[in-house]
């Protein structure tokens, strides 16, 4: 399972990108707005540190107008990922863009049938949120799982990217389940490396040693 990372925040970025992990990032609007700045000056930046997929997402529209827009932002680079929300409008605009060549993520997918309309269309990648479906009291587990069962059963190039990862947890289950994705925010990311054992044996290294 491919890590990337989910934020705008360029020196979260640079960091994580250092250690050689980080094969894709993922922003939207909110990550945009957080940092106060255009979002192709921050898309600018993200080429330089990451070659993978940059995702930037689209304002939820008609479909003639996201096409527009989704043009627009594939100009940037050619890493460019064109986010577009779970809507009728967006599946039309993903039909169009993934004929031309342009690569798409569906984002805010909460159920089997949204990936598979995501699939369908030929979107490049298609985003559950597992987060927001704990949020809501539904099962995040069965939905990547069954996302995963989806596309294998069928063959679709369309890649899963396990989004609104909210712990270690979430991380676990979407690795276990055969996700090819986890979009991870940089406080989760930095996590993964912790262990209580992992400090007890280098403390008790360090001991020895001296």
């Amino acid at each position: 399972m491919k890590l990337f990372i989910d934020t705008a925040n360029i020196e979260d970025i640079r960091e994580m990108a250092s250690y050689g992990i980080i094969k894709g990032v993922t922003t939207n609007p909110s990550l945009i707005a957080r940092e106060g700045r255009k979002l192709e000056d921050v898309i600018q930046e993200i080429v330089k540190l990451v070659d993978g997929p940059i995702s930037a997402e689209v304002k939820e529209a008609s479909a003639e107008e996201m096409i527009a827009q989704a043009r627009e932002l594939a100009k940037i680079h050619k890493n460019i990922v064109v986010k577009i929300p779970m809507t009728w409008e967006g599946i039309k605009a993903v039909s169009v863009l993934s004929k031309e060549g342009i690569k798409t993520n569906v984002t805010l997918c909460f159920s089997v049938s949204q990936a598979q309309l995501a699939m369908e269309a030929g979107a490049s990648f298609v985003s559950p949120f597992l987060g927001r479906m704990d949020d809501a009291g539904f099962d995040s587990e069965k939905l990547i799982n069954d996302i995963v069962i989806l596309r294998d059963n069928y063959g679709y190039a369309t890649e899963i990217i396990a989004a609104s990862i909210r712990s270690l947890h979430h991380v676990e289950i979407s690795a276990l389940a055969g996700s090819d994705i986890a979009t991870i925010p940089t406080k989760v990311l930095k996590a993964m490396i912790k262990h209580p054992l992992t400090d007890k044996g280098l403390k008790i290294f360090a001991d020895a040693a001296k």
